[in-house]
């Protein structure tokens, strides 16, 4: 965890219904382009700690393939158990044609 922003890719790299992971320290984070918006989360499921990005994506929904807990990209919510807690979200940058976030928690 840092306080700097994190490149994650090129503008042109990151299409909408594409995804993107980056690290920030150890903690992996997806980014999520969805009609033209980015969302940012960190890449694990609450439930049981299996990855999220690659999961199907429906609207702001993306499901763990894993057991089928869903949450929202907007704002980490829980949507389906058997998840309960909710994923972290972060920020995300578009600066000089590149996508940039960062894990923000303990600023």
């Amino acid at each position: 965890m840092s306080n700097s922003w994190i490149r994650v890719c090129a503008t042109s790299e990151l299409l909408p219904g594409e995804y993107r992971v980056a690290w920030d320290g150890d903690v992996a984070i997806a980014v999520f382009n969805i009609d033209g918006e980015l969302y940012a989360v960190e890449d694990v499921c609450t439930h049981d700690g299996g990855e999220l990005a690659g999961g199907p994506v429906d609207g702001y929904a993306i499901e763990c393939v894993r057991h089928g807990a869903r949450f929202d990209l907007r704002t980490g919510a829980v949507l389906c158990p058997p998840a309960y807690e909710p994923i972290a979200k972060f920020p995300v940058k578009v600066d000089a044609g590149a996508v940039f976030t960062r894990d923000d928690r303990w600023d």
